[in-house]
């Protein structure tokens, strides 16, 4: 769901609800671009959103970030306003049919989260790969003060943190900043919002230099396990599994062995070459 949207209403003629830039050859940015309503994505940015995914399918690394200096604050609440449940069904549809997109994306997705990420917002910290926080971001699920478990986000959190830590998400519609949800290990930095773009494209970049085939497959182990594969031999066959896919796929790990090698049989001649 979405916490309480912002008043401005849209210019005629304004930008694409999604916005996507291209940051470098192998990077890509999707800006989610309804700052008037703190980004809650409403049907048609919801499609926007999946069609930007799908724009960037030849990407090694995707920011996701919100404009006006806020992430995303979920679901537009205007949809439910009908009071229809087709319009309801739809709605949760269409944001589950968002999180697969990401979660089955070749890219590796980094939320570059500023501001409000509440509901939905959360959810999309919880999907995407990695995450990069402002330390004043204000992250949360305030569903319960509108009567609803939080459909997408409640099941997200309790996916990726511990029981006690989903439960108070959940249960008080508290927000935690960002400084607490890399402690809680729902992001990985939290840095000064006037940084937060800079350190996200700065991590997208650093990634972005490892072999595509193995960062897609490396992404689709971390899915797997424990998620869905959480017994230990299991889990290191499919381990195993995994690089044969990658193996069969790029050669890249043969010069990179051969790099080493070389370095351990010449030391200190590397800085030279």
């Amino acid at each position: 769901m979405a916490a309480t949207p912002g008043t401005d209403r849209p210019a005629p003629g304004a930008e694409p609800p999604v916005l996507v830039t291209r940051v470098s050859e192998r990077v890509r940015r999707i800006t989610l671009n309804r700052p008037h309503k703190r980004n809650a994505l409403d049907r048609d940015a919801r499609q926007a959103l999946r069609d930007a995914l799908a724009q960037c399918q030849d990407a090694s690394v995707i920011v996701l970030t919100g404009a006006g200096g806020t992430f995303c604050s979920g679901m537009d609440l205007s949809q439910l306003a009908t009071k229809s449940q087709a319009d309801e069904d739809e709605l949760n549809r269409s944001w589950r049919q968002v999180q697969e997109d990401i979660r089955h994306h070749p890219a590796i997705v980094i939320a570059s989260v500023a501001g409000y990420a509440l509901g939905g917002g959360a959810t999309l910290i919880n999907t995407c790969d990695l995450a990069v926080v402002a330390e004043d971001a204000r992250i949360g699920t305030p569903e319960i003060g509108f009567g609803f478990y939080p459909g997408l986000a409640g099941p997200a959190a309790q996916l990726r943190l511990s029981a006690k830590r989903a439960a108070w998400m959940v249960l008080t519609a508290d927000r935690i900043d960002g400084r607490t949800a890399v402690e809680w290990g729902m992001a990985n930095l939290a840095v000064p919002a006037a940084e937060l773009d800079m350190r996200a494209e700065e991590l997208a970049e650093r990634v972005a230099r490892f072999d595509p085939v193995a960062l897609e497959w490396s992404k689709k182990a971390l899915w797997q396990i424990p998620m869905h594969i959480g017994e230990w031999r299991a889990a290191l066959e499919f381990g195993a599994y995994v690089n044969a896919e990658i193996h069969a796929r790029t050669r890249s790990h043969e010069a990179a062995l051969d790099g080493f090698l070389d370095g351990v049989r010449h030391p200190g001649q590397g800085a030279d070459r």
